[in-house]
This record gives structure tokens, C-alpha cells and sequence, in this order.
């Protein structure tokens, strides 16, 4: 499993923690039903918005991107999410860039307007087969998403940058494909071909990856490769706060540091994105972690009685939720039904242990 990292200049909101939080329940699942699991995630420590971040900060981007990560990751472990095998930063990753996209050079699929390397769109075959859009969504998309569909010189609008030459006061690698830095979608290619390989079962990210970002980096995969770039493309819903989508541009974002800065119980936080299904869009309130915080005094009060239901028929619903697509509301109605029965008294250790290994919940 590959899932898309963040690019480390606003960690973490709750959009990010949802969409992890979410993998983080296919993770536990693959691992319970006995799987070995090679997931490995990347962290985008190197592009426009981390640069336009630090320009408007006045410190340096290395200095920005390290600080946001450690938090990121620290906010993952207080929300017990299982880490990956391997985070791959894009810095460290400039060879195997550079590599691939040898490459796609080799195979005629490239080609140059002033200083900067595209990808030619129109050799990837299968190009439109992740998101399975129209011509007219994809360019709105493109341009929205981070694309240059009017840039003069393209061979076609939807043609992506693989290398961005050198500019002045921008980071820069000197490399056999001359000075610059890599374009966005080139990177998790380049990551997953090296670390895992073609054909992995999950690629996944947010709902708003799946085009341009999932499609590019398919499409890439495939001309040098010959064989799909994943067998499931799995997207994580987006979530919303004050009626709008939570994001960077918009400026409404709830983040963990700050909630857990409060006095927040971290399983709470859990706990109210558990309480959404990953693929669903949904718009959080306070009411959602009020409800949550509720929810695990619940399910602790359960856990310290004396008498407890059967830990063995919550385990199975449990595991039958999870297997239904990660439906964790379920999963969590199941645990709601067990926490308000009573049953015998020698349950409680294997309740405990199923709630910790499949849900990431600590009572």
C-alpha cells in the first residue's frame, strides 16, 4: 500500500488525520487477517505551496518542512496510527527521480518547453482510467489542482511537468537531466517503483488526488512498466468545516496539535473520525467530538465493570465491519451494543485487545 503524504507546511488538520486515520484501519485489517503489509507513504518536502509558505514566514523551507513533519508524525502517534514501513521524502528521493525519469525519456514519452521537462499525455494509453472523467472535468480539474493546462508550448493542456528547471532563489539539484527539482505527480511513481513495486494493491490519498495526481502518476507507471500502476486507486472523502471544504487556502482548519493542546483525549479525536465512513464527505462540529468523548467514557465505563459481554462475537462483528469497505460507523455501533450488555466476566482483556489491534482505540 502506497498512500500520498502531506506536503509539510499546515500539519495536521482533521481532513489529513481522517484521510490517515482511515488507511490506518485497511493497515490494522490486512495485518489482523494475517497479512505481512508494505506500506510505505511519502512527505512532499520540496514544491510551490511549502515555498510560498516560507517565503511568507521568513524562515527557510528545510526549517518549515522539518517542523511540520515531526509534527505531523507525532500527531500520528497520538493518534495511534500504525506507521508506515517507510517515509520517503522527496528530497531524499532526487535520484530515483531523476532515474525514472531517464526513463520516460528513453521511451520518447517527454519533452521540453524552455527549461522544464513534460510528460506527453497522449502516450499513456490508458490515461483516464483512474478517474474516468470527461476531457472538460479534467482540465477544470487540472487547472484548479495545482495544473498549467494554458501554459504556451504544450503539446496538450493536460501534459504534466515532470522537471521544473532551475529558477533563481528556488531550491535546485544539479542532476544528469540538468539543474531543478522534480514536478509533483513524478515523485510518487518514483517512490513506489523503488520501494514496492508495479501493480501494489493500494495506492491511496484523499478524494481530491484522484484527479489530476492519481491519474499522472498511473499513467506514468504504466509507459515504463507495462503493467497497471495499482489494483485499487482508494480515495478518502473530504472533510469540512464552516460550510466550506477544510483547507490550507481557505484558512478553516481544525488541527490535532491544537485540540490535543486543549486537553482533548486523542482516542476522542479517533473516535470522532472513526465515527464517518473514509469515503464519505462530511462537515465536523463540536458536537462530533462532544459525541465522541461521550462515546469513549462509554466504552471505558464498559470495560471496568465486572461483568462483561462476549469479547469473541465483538471481535467476528467487528472484523465483518471492517471487511464491508472499513465500515467503522458499524464497527463502532457493534462496540456502542456491547458496551450497554452484560454477559460474563472473562471478556474484558480480549475486548480491550480487539478494540486496540482493529479500531486503534486504547480503553
Amino acid at each position: 500500500m502506497y498512500v500520498c503524504g502531506i506536503t509539510p507546511y499546515d500539519a495536521t488538520h482533521l481532513g489529513h488525520a481522517a484521510t490517515y486515520v482511515g488507511f490506518d484501519l485497511l493497515n490494522r485489517a490486512w495485518r489482523d487477517a494475517g497479512l505481512t503489509v508494505s506500506y510505505v507513504q511519502n512527505v512532499t518536502d520540496v514544491d510551490d505551496p511549502l515555498l510560498e509558505r516560507a517565503r511568507e514566514t521568513g524562515e527557510t523551507w528545510q526549517a518549515l518542512a522539518a517542523r511540520e513533519i515531526d509534527l505531523f508524525q507525532s500527531d500520528m502517534a497520538a493518534l495511534r496510527v500504525v506507521p508506515p514501513m517507510r517515509y520517503v521524502g522527496v528530497v531524499e528521493s532526487i535520484p530515483i527521480v531523476v532515474a525514472l525519469i531517464q526513463r520516460l525519456q528513453d521511451a520518447g514519452v517527454t519533452y521540453l518547453v524552455d527549461s522544464d521537462l513534460y510528460f506527453s499525455a497522449a502516450a499513456a494509453s490508458d490515461f483516464g482510467v483512474v478517474s474516468r472523467l470527461d476531457h472538460a472535468t479534467m482540465l477544470a480539474l487540472f487547472a484548479e489542482r495545482g495544473g498549467d493546462p494554458d501554459r504556451p508550448g504544450k503539446k496538450d493542456p493536460l501534459d504534466w511537468l515532470l522537471w521544473r528547471g532551475a529558477r533563481p532563489d528556488e531550491p535546485s539539484w544539479d542532476t544528469a537531466i540538468g539543474p531543478g527539482r522534480p514536478g509533483w505527480h513524478i515523485e510518487c511513481t518514483a517512490i513506489v517503483l523503488e520501494y514496492l513495486e508495479p501493480d501494489i494493491d493500494v495506492q491511496g490519498g484523499g478524494s481530491d488526488l484522484a484527479f489530476p495526481h492519481h491519474e499522472m502518476c498511473a499513467a506514468q507507471a504504466s509507459v515504463v512498466t507495462g503493467v497497471p500502476f495499482a489494483r485499487s486507486f482508494v480515495q478518502a472523502g473530504m472533510v469540512a468545516y464552516e460550510g466550506a471544504k477544510m483547507s490550507k487556502s481557505r484558512g478553516n482548519l481544525v488541527f490535532v496539535s491544537k485540540l490535543l493542546a486543549a486537553g482533548v483525549d486523542p482516542m476522542a479525536i479517533r473516535l470522532a473520525l472513526l465515527a464517518h465512513h473514509y469515503r464519505d464527505d462530511w462537515e465536523y462540529t463540536d458536537a462530533d467530538l462532544a459525541a465522541a468523548v461521550e462515546r469513549l467514557q462509554a466504552w471505558r465505563s464498559a470495560a471496568a465493570r465486572s461483568n462483561t459481554p462476549d469479547a469473541e462475537a465483538l471481535l467476528e462483528v467487528i472484523r465483518m465491519r471492517l471487511e464491508d469497505d472499513l465500515d467503522a460507523p458499524g464497527a463502532l455501533a457493534a462496540v456502542d451494543a456491547w458496551a450497554a450488555g452484560v454477559s460474563d466476566a472473562d471478556g474484558a482483556a480480549l475486548m480491550r485487545a480487539t478494540i486496540d489491534a482493529l479500531l486503534g482505540i486504547a480503553l
